[in-house]
């Protein structure tokens, strides 16, 4: 015999639903044994894990202090480093006036750090003189000889005012003579500080190039924003950015002068820290204030590039006044009293249905196991991807999304009864009380998801945890629901047990007061569906019971009439 088409659909939906499961934890698996980066437990967050702790003391340029307002930029511009780097649950405060306090949850790796620690301005050079790292030079005898200490009788000032960043009136001998015995492996060397109105020595990040540049032009608070993707002609990586009104008219005038001229004045750097971050060439003019650079980037390298110039306008420098470990601020035990609290929601929700549902309570036990077995190991996924990390926010969102999930199956199961008590078998049911039942179980999960949103948006990062496990597992109650607990019920209704309307499976008809004809035998299900069907379905049981009363005020009236005195006296008795 043919497979009705409900339970084609149902294995077709379950076969979906095995296949997700087996594709998350393949790619957990994935992450954990090949990649070595992900875990089979969730990542935790500072509040239950402790971290590390960094401490960066504000300095203004002269030695004021900063102001309330430069200080609270910066925590902002410290906050969105931290996030690019994928860390979550990191949490940025001031202290003290003029210091800014970083935790990040579990041990900081070295970019992470560099991300948070880069924290002078950035700046725009033009690029006057390139030349090699070392200091040293091939003398007459084939041997490396390091250059001289700069004579300080140099000419140290330009002897024509230069006109313009890129002007090379800028070299002065006693420069020229600094910039050969300049070694880029010095730690000595720090350019960090360097005034913005004169020319810099500096080296690039990986210390294989040594720049002579010219003053700031620009400076990262001109770049509105700096995004990275692949280019469309060429199929190479580029940073892409985009300035504001004075940074576009400033950076096409530094084109045109630039465009066409010999290398290395064809190329202006990016500087943060006082390093050059990148020294592209001038390729053309850009007057729209959105240019491009490229190279020979991968996808990570573009990534931190554009991060570096988006985050790197810092009102403040900053020097690292401590580093540290610290401890969990809650700790296991409030971990261990949110579980507690998760089990128990659990154990009354799952009383509470077999009392009220019966064997439909195994059902919504069996659903609320699967959506654990699916949201714990996408907790894991993406605390690998993504950086997530589980507060005890996050764990009250989880806690809270047991409630409402078991109302989308009180909406689903009454809708079921609903249908029974119309007269349908318990197969038609269950089909068309989920036909009833899913319109307002998506509107339930839209409006829960969007206030998940609405808050992840606007809330502070206390409560982010909070609203993304809030949103996370709504939207994975929607797939149980879809690819498990219907399928599962569409399956059982025809099994002997729950077809038959057993008592104890919660589908009992005559238990749910079904409409019935005559005294004994349970009226046939109505053929008809939609709106008309249901309207036929309740003009019948209308009728019927009519019917019933009818027919009991008539026992009522000769139960009355037998009752009344000389009723029972036969004609010629006296």
């Amino acid at each position: 015999m043919a497979t009705s088409t409900p339970v084609r659909h149902a294995w077709r939906a379950l076969t979906g639903l095995l296949a997700i499961t087996a594709l998350l934890f393949g790619i957990n698996a994935l992450g954990v044994y090949v990649f070595g980066q992900s875990s089979w437990t969730p990542a935790l967050a500072l509040d239950l894990q402790g971290g590390t702790q960094i401490v960066l003391e504000a300095q203004t340029e002269d030695g004021a202090a900063p102001s309330e307002e430069q200080m609270q930029q910066a925590v902002t511009i410290i906050r969105q480093r931290v996030d690019a780097s994928g860390v979550g649950e990191a949490d940025v405060t001031t202290q003290g006036g003029n210091q800014i306090v970083v935790q990040i949850p579990g041990q900081a790796d070295e970019e992470t750090r560099n991300r948070i620690e880069a924290s002078a301005q950035l700046q725009l050079r033009a690029v006057l003189y390139t030349g090699a790292p070392a200091n040293t030079f091939v003398g007459d005898d084939g041997k490396e000889t390091p250059y001289p200490t700069p004579d300080p009788s140099l000419q140290a000032t330009p002897t024509t005012s230069p006109t313009n960043g890129s002007d090379l009136a800028w070299i002065t001998p006693a420069l020229q003579a600094e910039f050969q015995a300049y070694d880029c492996a010095d730690p000595a060397n720090d350019p960090a500080n360097a005034p913005a109105d004169e020319p810099l020595i500096t080296c690039d990040a990986d210390g294989t190039v040594k720049y002579i540049l010219g003053p700031v032009e620009l400076d990262g608070s001109s770049i509105d924003d700096a995004t990275f993707g692949l280019q469309q002609n060429n199929g190479l990586w580029a940073v892409n950015l985009s300035f504001d009104a004075e940074g576009t008219q400033t950076f096409g005038e530094i084109s045109q002068r630039l465009y066409g001229a010999k290398a290395p004045l064809n190329q202006f750097a990016f500087v943060l820290d006082g390093y050059v971050l990148s020294a592209p060439s001038m390729n053309g003019v850009i007057l729209d204030g959105k240019p491009s650079i490229t190279g020979s980037f991968t996808q990570e390298t573009a990534k931190v590039l554009a991060d570096q110039l988006k985050y790197g306008a810092l009102p403040l420098s900053f020097t690292v006044e401590s580093s540290n470990s610290i401890s969990a601020t809650l700790g296991s035990q409030q971990l261990q009293i949110g579980l507690i609290a998760g089990l128990i929601g659990l154990l009354l929700v799952a009383i509470y249905s077999l009392i009220v549902y019966r064997a439909l309570g195994f059902i919504i036990i069996a659903s609320l196991a699967v959506m654990a077995v699916l949201t714990y190991v996408t907790l894991c996924i993406l605390a690998w991807r993504m950086g997530f990390r589980l507060s005890l926010a996050g764990v009250a969102g989880l806690i809270v999304t047991i409630g409402f999930t078991a109302d989308s199956f009180i909406v689903y199961f009454e809708r079921i009864r609903d249908e029974l008590r119309d007269g349908k078998s318990i197969t038609g049911a269950v089909e068309d009380g989920w036909g009833r039942a899913k319109r307002t179980i998506y509107i339930s999960k839209s409006i829960n998801i969007l206030a998940a949103v609405v808050l992840y948006i606007l809330a502070d990062s206390t409560v982010k945890g909070f609203a993304f496990t809030l949103g996370l597992t709504t939207a994975i109650d929607v797939l149980i629901f879809i690819l498990f607990t219907h399928p599962v019920l569409q399956l059982l209704a025809r099994t002997r047990f729950f077809g038959s309307g057993h008592p104890l499976s919660g589908l009992d008809p005559t238990a749910l007061g079904a409409v019935y004809r005559g005294r004994a035998q349970f009226r046939e299900p109505v053929l008809a569906t939609g709106a008309a069907g249901r309207r036929n379905a309740k003009s019948r049981g209308e009728a019927a019971r009519r019917q019933t009363i009818a027919e009991r005020k008539q026992a009522e009236l000769a139960a009355a009439d037998s009752a009344k005195p000389g009723s029972n006296v036969k004609e010629g008795d006296d």
